[in-house]
């Protein structure tokens, strides 16, 4: 078994570095890269970048250099603060659905179009129990961060509890791109399996962000979710059969 795990955000990275302050350092396109073992598992770490472009376009690039056997994404998500249900800082969701939400579509079907970049994860292959409690969730993907207004219409129109900058972007591309492999000169697609684990860092309701103008805010919950996540990666590898 070999897994890339990709981190998006800066500050997400910078939690990783110090985790593994040994780590032999190489430049990609898209940021550094280095490799673990883990059991016997060869373990590839890329930063990806901040934002859907980002994402999209350095998971393709691992998918096409590497050829995974699973593709694992860990990082942050922004919490909205009174949630039916509740959500908390420090809590993990497995995504089991993504959306990406900031598409404006006014000539045709404005619903088609946020369909189209919905995508559904398969997580029937990943073995229980899990290393550490989760919440099995939909994380809606924008390249922004989470404005005030759109809070109730993501929550009742989507059920969503979180949102961040590039899970939906790493699905669908995990999905659905063509991959390096060629089978009699054409390319295949993917269908990469996928693990989307991302701790709340901060909330966001009505009366604002937590982390709005306060970007230490958001680097301390960066690292309250990322440490355990990191520690914890070793046995989310035993569960990848």
């Amino acid at each position: 078994m070999f897994a890339v795990v990709i981190v998006s955000a800066n500050g997400e990275w910078r939690v990783v570095r110090s985790f593994y302050s040994q780590a032999q350092i190489e430049l990609t396109p898209y940021g550094e890269s280095f490799k673990m073992e883990f059991s016997g598992r060869e373990v590839v770490f890329l930063h990806g970048g901040w934002g859907k472009i980002a994402a999209a376009a350095s998971a393709q690039y691992a998918l096409g250099r590497w050829s995974p056997s699973v593709l694992i994404n860990l990082g942050t998500c922004g919490g909205f603060a009174g949630v039916q249900g509740g959500v908390s800082r420090g809590e993990i969701l497995m995504v089991e659905r993504t959306l990406v939400y900031d598409i404006i579509e006014q000539m045709g079907d404005a619903e088609g179009a946020i369909r189209h970049y919905s995508t559904a994860i398969d997580l029937s292959w990943l073995r229980e129990p899990y290393p550490m409690p989760v919440r099995r969730a939909l994380l809606v993907s924008a390249d922004r961060d989470i404005c005030l207004p759109d809070i109730p219409m993501l929550i009742e129109r989507y059920g969503a509890v979180a949102a961040d900058w590039e899970s939906g972007a790493i699905a669908w591309v995990a999905q659905r791109s063509g991959s390096a492999e060629k089978i009699g000169g054409a390319g295949r697609p993917n269908g990469t399996r996928c693990l989307i684990l991302r701790g709340v860092s901060d909330l966001v309701g009505e009366s604002g962000g937590e982390a709005y103008g306060a970007v230490e805010v958001f680097h301390e919950g960066a690292r309250l979710v990322m440490e355990p996540l990191l520690r914890s990666l070793p046995d989310w590898l035993d569960c990848v059969p």
